[in-house]
This record gives C-alpha cells, structure tokens and sequence, in this order.
C-alpha cells in the first residue's frame, strides 16, 4: 500500500448522498464559452470573495490566455497552441472555478465527492489506491511527470475510475469546495508546520495531482491545498450536481 501524510489520516468512513460528476475535467473550449457568455460579467455567479477578486484583480480568462486571429491561444511551457475542446482547462483560482459551475448550474464537489469518483469500486464495494487500481502511477497509465501540459481527455485510457470518471489523476489538479481541515481523529506527524498550521478556511482542497507531478508523490488520497486566489498551479476542476 502506499504511504500518506498526516492531513490524509487517519482513514474513516463519509456517507455521502447521491450526486452526478463530470466524466472530464472543465476544457478549454468549454471554458472559453463561459468567457463568451459573459461569465466574467455577471454578479449572481460569483461569490461575494470572488467578486471582490475579480475587479481587484482585474482577470477576465484563465493565465497564459491570449486572444489570437483565430480565437484563444494559450501558452504551455514554451509553446502558443489554440484552445482545445477535449484539454483540460489549467491556471485557473478557485473563484474561476466556482463562477464556472455555477453558470453550469453546478457546483465544485467536495473532496470526499471527489475522493469517492475517483476510486470508490460500487460492484466489489470497495475502495482502490487508484482509480484503475493498485499499480502506482506512470506515463504509462496517466498523465505524470512531464513537461507537455495537460493531455486531451481520454488520452490515457486505463485513468478511468471504477464509476467511469477520466483523468482524475495527473492533468490538472482539480479544485474542491472543501476548506483544508483535519480528519476525525487526526494526529500531527512529524511537525505542525507542515500541515496542522495551514487548516482553516483560508486554503481550499484540491486533489489529483498534474501532469508536472511526480507520479511516486501523487495518490487519490492525496490532499494539495492552497488559497483560492492561486493561478500560478496547475489547476483545473470538474462540476458535480446534486440529485
């Protein structure tokens, strides 16, 4: 089995109603058609935090976003390419996010929704290290460790959890609605500084890893966090709805 940090122990059950999840992460094009409705305009979907950062920020689309000749161009490393309808959106902060799912008539799922999609088996009832199972990640089954920027969804074929959910680890790290806290029963090792001083509602959860994660650091228990006015990360997100 893998090894976990303080913030991902001590393991205990959740009992989570029904919900419906993105089978991708949120891509680009789907993106940019948030952009071209006016999403970046429109008050009722941001949050009140979200609002106050978007005009003090300024931001109207994702960082490394540029308008091209030919729409949305987008830099990846060292390369300029077009939009993609299947990419997974990258570098956008929570409230970009959030706004999104809202316009979507969704919501960001919890890291225990997340968590659940990404490896909970419904037919052998049990849960899995991975979503396709218990071999550690690699290029060979995810999108890990490397310097190429996220890959179109359903790329890697066998990154497919056991309710049908592509691309939950690598790509993009995937932004939740849950506040960085501790778990029931939770003990700090080997020193607070390295996750007991950061809980609170100041960073959000996000899960998944990247395509620039090392894929011996990287698991679906795993929990990154940060503030949610980040950009700079490799971050993206998928919508759930509840039913």
């Amino acid at each position: 089995r893998s090894a976990s940090y303080d913030n991902e122990r001590p393991r205990h059950q959740i009992e989570l109603p029904p919900f419906l999840i993105d089978v991708i992460p949120v891509t680009e094009l789907a993106y940019a058609a948030f952009i071209a409705e006016g999403g970046y305009e429109k008050r009722e979907l941001w949050s009140d935090e979200g609002w106050t950062w978007r005009n003090e920020s300024g931001v109207r689309h994702p960082k490394h976003w540029s308008w091209g000749e030919e729409g949305w161009e987008i830099r990846i490393m060292d390369r300029i390419v077009p939009a993609d309808s299947r990419r997974p959106v990258c570098h956008v902060c929570y409230y970009e996010a959030e706004a999104y799912a809202a316009f979507m008539g969704k919501r960001l799922p919890t890291e225990f929704e997340w968590e659940a999609a990404a490896t909970w088996d419904p037919a052998a009832g049990t849960k899995r290290t991975y979503p396709w199972g218990e071999e550690p990640p690699t290029q060979a089954v995810a999108n890990v460790d490397v310097l190429t920027g996220p890959a179109p969804a359903g790329s890697y074929v066998r990154n497919v959890s056991p309710i049908g959910c592509y691309g939950m680890i690598g790509d993009v790290w995937e932004w939740t609605s849950t506040s960085f806290r501790a778990y029931p029963g939770y003990e700090t090792f080997p020193y607070a500084e390295y996750s007991e001083v950061f809980f609170g509602d100041d960073y959000k959860v996000l899960r998944g890893g990247s395509w620039a994660t090392r894929g011996a650091a990287i698991r679906a228990t795993f929990r990154n966090w940060d503030y949610p006015v980040r950009r700079q990360i490799f971050s993206g997100f998928r919508c759930v709805s509840d039913l």
